[in-house]
Order: structure tokens, then sequence, then C-alpha cells
């Protein structure tokens, strides 16, 4: 079955780093976009950034020349890099793929920015 394992979270401080993965397994990943999406407390879940099979890449406005997705299809893994992180990027992060039988999301991984 169609599993989505996300790692990587933690606390940072402001300006800091960190690197989430995602690791999928269930399906031929090659094949499909990625999503990372984040849910602060009492907000709504919001699509962070995606990457395509062909490795096209979007992003939200508001992490657009700090994160970067990037694949590595022969590991059927996802990556967000996030720099420069700030106070508001706190939220759990979950990535998900979105199929014809379903849309399937890991279960998520806590990131804390906060000094």
């Amino acid at each position: 079955q169609v599993q989505l394992v996300e790692s990587g979270g933690g606390l940072a401080q402001p300006g800091e780093s960190l690197k989430l993965a995602c690791s999928a397994s269930g399906f031929i990943f090659s094949l499909y976009d990625i999503r990372w999406y984040r849910q602060a407390p009492g907000n709504q879940r919001e699509l962070v950034a995606g990457i395509t099979g062909t490795f096209s890449t979007n992003y939200a406005d508001f992490v657009k020349g700090r994160f970067t997705i990037s694949r590595d299809n022969a590991k059927n893994t996802v990556y967000l890099q996030m720099n420069s992180l700030k106070p508001e990027d706190t939220a759990v992060y979950f990535c998900a793929v979105h199929r014809a039988s379903g849309d399937y999301w890991g279960q998520g991984t806590q990131v804390t920015v906060s000094s």
C-alpha cells in the first residue's frame, strides 16, 4: 500500500536551516508529483512546494527564495531544504501524493522555529 514517511523536523532558531525528507513506497514513485504542505495550530493546511516526476518545481510565495524542494527517484525520497527559517514557519509539515485512487499523506513532522 502507499506509504509516506516524513523525517527531519525539529527545533531551529530563526535564520537557521532544516532539511525534511519524505520517503515513499507502494507506488511507482518517479511517475508522480509529490507535494509538501504545512499546518500551524488553528490554521488550515497550506501548500508549501511541489515537484513533478520530471523535476519541475513550484513554491508558495511565502517560501520562495528560502525553501528548495528536490527528489531522488533512486531512493524514492523527496526533500525540503528550509533555509532562513522564521517563527511563522512553525507548523507540522506533511508530504502527499495525489493519485486517481486517492490522496495519500504522511503522518507529518513538527518544525518549530523559536529563539
